[in-house]
């Protein structure tokens, strides 16, 4: 299987690229970094001229010029959702790209109330921004950089509902915003080819959490699926429909499975910003630290998706004395990631066998410690830290008519490593999650 196919994702702080062979052996690889802006908690944006269509091009060139001799057969983009920004008459974004849990998805200036959904909340602010003739999400404003056509894959207009159903768009929901369907993206079924790059076929795309999920080396009832990202995303599989308080049930990429997952905002996002204020460690210094003396954080500096779905709260350090280091600081911030992912899976009730970590945050050993420490779970580690870009290029094999469905991409799984909890570690960590729960149930 020499074919070649490219993933494209538009990540929160970059956009990561991999070229495939039908193995799933990495070929190429490429990291285009951008910036995030958030300039006051209610604010979550990108330049999307930066981020969407100048990093997509800049992964683009570089991963061909890794795979040289090679054709690429299909390229697929993937992105985060919601996001949007405005266009004008010729493409060019106007606006600032609006991300999900940015304020102006809750409607601000409009009076509408947040369960409208974050899309039209988006669109009902950009679509008064001088200039805009068009709103385009990020893979639709990818798409047009690659093609030249701003299509738009069915999966990510269904997540952007009541604006659409995933076939078309809501004409009454949007006159009232003062658009019509002909200012929005073309909607085609996510493995459609919509155009061409140098050759290769240009899918219409997904989503970044359904590329991970494809190839991520897991599916069984049992496993806990976490996306180390930006966001923080645990996924409790199981072979039942259950519906949980504060917790989305939906079907998982494998038939029969369903995920009892979550998203928060104390992933990257909240790692990263710990790092910025306390500055890094070796991860060596991290991991000689003892068990028992730790702070703990509630890990909330923007507020928090599930469970809490609560937009106000903020991020607290508890039990900090003077002989703590940043040092302490920092691997408190790692536990904390880890009792967010414990707290979703007691509250799913659900069996846990082990976790598959995935994304960019697995290449730190000390937050897969922090992981397996805190849930008391062996945690077993994605050998592709950037498996949503990894799952855009199998979603890329359907296109180019390599493969008849995702439905075999579990064979590109692989596990880097195990890593296993240390028993003094996970005994001291029980006592420090009892603290995060009284201070997140507060």
């Amino acid at each position: 299987m020499d074919e070649v196919t490219v993933g494209i994702d538009i990540g929160t702080t970059s956009v990561k690229a991999v070229a495939a062979n039908g193995e799933g052996d990495v070929l190429a690889r490429a990291r285009i970094p951008h910036h995030l802006m958030a300039p006051d908690p209610g604010r979550f944006e990108h330049d999307p001229q930066q981020a969407w269509i100048g990093g997509v091009l800049a992964a683009w060139n570089e991963v061909g010029a890794g795979a040289p001799g090679r054709s690429i057969a299909a390229v697929t983009v993937s992105a985060m959702v919601p996001s949007m920004c405005g266009v004008d008459s010729a493409g060019m974004p106007v606006t600032p790209g609006l991300l999900y849990g940015d304020a102006r998805g809750r409607g601000v200036g409009s009076g509408t109330e947040a369960t409208e959904g974050e899309a039209v909340g988006f669109a009902r602010w950009l679509a008064g921004r001088d200039g805009v003739e068009a709103l385009w999400p990020a893979q639709s404003a990818a798409n047009h950089a690659l093609c030249g056509i701003p299509a738009l894959d069915s999966s990510t207009a269904m997540a952007m509902a009541p604006m659409s159903d995933g076939q078309g768009w809501a004409p009454e929901l949007l006159e009232e915003i003062g658009m019509t369907s002909e200012q929005l993206p073309a909607i085609s079924p996510g493995a459609a080819a919509v155009g061409e790059r140098g050759g290769a076929l240009v899918s219409a795309g997904t989503i970044d959490v359904l590329g991970e999920q494809l190839v991520a080396p897991c599916g069984d009832a049992g496993d806990v699926l976490v996306m180390c990202g930006t966001t923080l995303l645990p996924w409790v599989l199981t072979g039942e429909w259950i519906e949980v308080d504060g917790l989305w049930t939906f079907p998982s990429a494998r038939a029969g499975i369903m995920a009892v997952a979550g998203a928060s905002n104390a992933g990257g996002l909240f790692v990263d910003r710990v790092r910025t204020l306390v500055g890094d460690a070796p991860c060596e210094e991290l991991l000689a630290l003892g068990p028992e003396d730790l702070p703990v954080w509630l890990p909330y500096p923007r507020g928090e998706r599930t469970p809490l779905h609560d937009t106000d709260r903020r991020a607290e350090l508890l039990d900090l004395h003077v002989g703590h280091t940043p040092a302490h600081v920092l691997m408190a911030a790692y536990e904390a990631a880890g009792y967010v992912v414990r707290h979703h899976i007691d509250l799913s009730g659900l069996r846990a066998d082990r976790i598959v970590a995935v994304g960019g945050g697995t290449q730190s050993e000390a937050w897969m410690q922090a992981l397996a420490d805190t849930t008391g779970l062996a945690v077993d580690v994605s050998a592709e830290p950037y498996g949503a870009a990894l799952g855009a290029a199998y979603h890329g094999r359907v296109t180019a008519g390599l493969e008849a469905d995702t439905s075999e991409a579990r064979r590109w799984g692989r596990v880097s490593r195990r890593v296993q909890p240390r028993p003094a570690h996970a005994a001291a960590a029980k006592g420090r999650y009892r603290r995060f729960r009284e201070g997140t149930d507060r």
